[in-house]
């Protein structure tokens, strides 16, 4: 067991969107759009230089739908089509984190989180640490003694404590609370006219969801009476919250170790998009 280890995985699917609308639309002079490429680069070579990972890997949606679209067709149904100032930067991205000489990856039928969640829980099993890079709080179920979280755009750290602090929740009750309170930017449906703090003072009160459903008759108001109309709904919207944990993976984590980058190339791509900032940071030839 490589007890001293640490597994970097990169939640790429989050970088790109929060980069794209993170930064202005930019373009080079040819017109192709470079916003989303920049932030990526910025923030993945932001986290190689301070972290300086033996083990890492960078994790990306397919494309396609996953398990969840056949659970609930409306899964992510209210999110509109990839803008195409973003689609056309997508496979550059992909190109770019392979020259830096990161492992990618990239599993069709789930999605990006899963396959963070099923290499962290075999890391654990490995006795790793795990660092999970990302800017979702689905992930925030992940997280115990041995799993953190961070997010290289806010400087932020999540461990245990930090879970409790941001959600008022433990780790172990973040599905059953996302399963209460919904999720908008997933199109999961929760409990009509309960939010984050009601979620949590429920599961503060009654520990899972199983614990809120015994008690339910208990709960007045209209949330109650919602909570009591909406109870034949909560399992799917916990399923759908809940990330797989054993996808089948043509790697393990101590597969995971960093190349050497493709200086040449980089230079290139560097060039392509005409950042003189990322070109200053590679070695002189």
């Amino acid at each position: 067991m490589n007890t001293n280890a640490t597994l970097y995985l990169v939640d790429g699917s989050s970088y790109l969107y929060r980069a794209f609308h993170a930064l202005p639309n930019l373009t080079n002079s040819q017109g192709e759009p470079t916003g989303a490429l920049l932030g990526v680069a910025n923030m993945l070579r932001r986290l190689l230089n301070e972290a300086q990972p033996e083990l890492i890997a960078v994790v990306f949606d397919a494309r396609g739908p996953t398990f969840r679209h056949e659970l609930y067709p409306d899964y992510k149904a209210n999110r509109p089509p990839m803008p195409p100032e973003l689609s056309r930067q997508v496979e550059a991205i992909l190109d770019f984190t392979r020259l830096l000489g990161l492992p990618l990856l990239q599993v069709e039928g789930v999605e990006a989180d899963d396959v963070i969640g099923t290499l962290a829980k075999q890391a654990e099993a490995e006795g790793m640490r795990c660092v999970i890079s990302t800017g979702d709080k689905d992930m925030a179920q992940l997280v115990d003694e041995r799993t953190t979280l961070v997010d290289t755009m806010r400087g932020s750290v999540r461990d245990l404590d930090g879970v409790v602090a941001k959600f008022g929740v433990r780790p172990d009750q973040i599905v059953d609370y996302l399963a209460l309170s919904g999720d908008s930017s997933d199109n999961i449906p929760g409990i009509p006219g309960v939010g984050p703090k009601t979620a949590a003072k429920w599961l503060g009160l009654y520990e899972d969801l199983d614990g809120v459903k015994a008690h339910a008759d208990e709960i007045k108001g209209k949330v109650g009476q919602n909570l009591r109309d909406s109870l034949d709904q909560l399992p799917l919207s916990q399923q759908l919250t809940t990330l797989k944990l054993d996808v089948p993976l043509p790697v393990g984590p101590n597969d995971l170790r960093p190349q050497p980058p493709d200086l040449q190339a980089l230079r290139e791509w560097f060039t392509r998009i005409e950042s003189n900032r990322l070109l200053a940071t590679l070695e002189p030839e």
